[in-house]
């Protein structure tokens, strides 16, 4: 009879994830480099991974208003443009053509 190997004691990835996304993890850090005492590059790193629902907890919900990530709502349809009368377009193409005339 063959013995299955059984795992005791030891932690497998799904508990690892579910630990962390239950919890939360934060990671953060600077990253800076210098040419003799001139700082060239900074890069601060803050990287918070949890899941949406703890996020939510701790106040993080800025995917909710985020244009990019959100849906658009129902849009009203825009009003068609009133047709501009041609009486109008005729008067002031009549004053346009008198006061080229009088400066002619």
């Amino acid at each position: 009879m063959e013995k299955m190997p059984t795992v005791s004691g030891t932690t497998n990835l799904v508990d690892i994830l579910d630990r962390v996304l239950d919890k939360g993890l934060v990671i953060a850090g600077d990253v800076r480099i210098s040419l003799a005492n001139v700082e060239l590059l900074t890069i601060r790193i803050r990287l918070l991974v949890c899941s949406v629902d703890k996020a939510e907890q701790i106040g993080l919900n800025w995917w909710k208003y985020d244009p990019h990530l959100t849906l658009p709502g129902p849009s009203t349809p825009a009003l068609p443009e009133a047709p501009r009368p041609r009486r109008a377009a005729r008067a002031s193409r009549r004053s346009r053509t008198a006061k080229s005339k009088r400066r002619g």
